[in-house]
């Protein structure tokens, strides 16, 4: 196997996405309009939450292709590297690609550099991509990520928001994306308290996915008979960490129990 070489004008450096453009295995947007036969699963709904400790990230597991669910277990919630997290909104592919690029990038900027980017640095970096992307989402292939970490300078949670055009605006409390994000946003809004700890926190944002599920055909609830329920990860100072289902089941049993006992006709 041999490595391409190149001139000192021409290197792509430390980037991985300009590493593929360079040797011509960059990604082509389509040429035309995407017709409505054409079935693209489009994920929806995604938190970000920041609280004492770092950041809370969720996401429930529909896809959807216009007005049919052709995914009830999609990942929407991904960790992008120790530290830092990305969940993905939009068309489903290229937006699960765009995830796997960007650790990709993330891993050999790493090994090119022999340290880690900063967390600002990675907020650019995805912003990149997604401009990349502009071509793909003008045809209808969207991808619009929340994008949220442990800055271990600063030592605190931090989370970034972005449009299709790779326009990178940070939150400083929480952020929401997708078709539900108006409901699920609105439930943040009036739940949040940063002094909460991680279970409230987590608390918070399951509830958010659960009201977005009851107000957008595109956001799925919880699945109590298949066992099917949102993804749920912290970032701290100690990582990127998954929470497993069944905690996440065991509070969205609390937070139904809770539910059933108010008037919400």
């Amino acid at each position: 196997m041999t490595f391409p070489l190149f001139s000192p004008t021409d290197d792509p450096g430390p980037s991985f996405a300009g590493l593929l453009r360079r040797v011509g295995l960059e990604p082509v947007a389509p040429l035309t309009q995407l017709g409505p036969e054409m079935a693209i699963a489009h994920g929806t709904t995604v938190v970000a939450i920041r609280y004492d400790e770092g950041v809370v990230m969720a996401g429930d597991r529909r896809a959807t292709s216009g007005h049919l669910i052709s995914h009830r277990t999609i990942e929407k919630v991904f960790p992008a590297d120790r530290y830092s997290g990305v969940a993905i909104a939009g068309a489903a592919g290229p937006a699960i690609e765009l995830v796997r690029l960007f650790q990709l990038q993330l891993e050999h900027y790493e090994k090119v550099e022999g340290q880690v980017l900063s967390l600002d640095g990675k907020a650019n970096q995805l912003s990149q991509m997604i401009r990349n992307n502009l071509p793909a989402a003008m045809q209808g292939l969207a991808v619009v990520p929340l994008f949220a970490g442990y800055d271990l300078r600063a030592g605190r949670g931090r989370l970034f928001q972005y449009d299709v055009t790779g326009g990178r605006y940070e939150e400083h409390e929480h952020a929401a994306t997708g078709s539900g994000s108006l409901h699920a946003g609105t439930v943040i809004k009036l739940g949040h308290r940063r002094t909460d700890g991680r279970d409230a926190t987590v608390d918070l944002a399951i509830s958010a996915l659960f009201e977005a599920a009851d107000e957008d055909s595109a956001t799925g609830g919880p699945d109590l008979v298949r066992g099917i329920y949102p993804v749920v990860a912290t970032i701290t100072a100690e990582g990127y960490e998954r929470l497993d289902d069944a905690e996440v089941e065991s509070r969205f049993r609390e937070v139904l129990d809770r539910l059933s006992g108010e008037d919400r006709s």
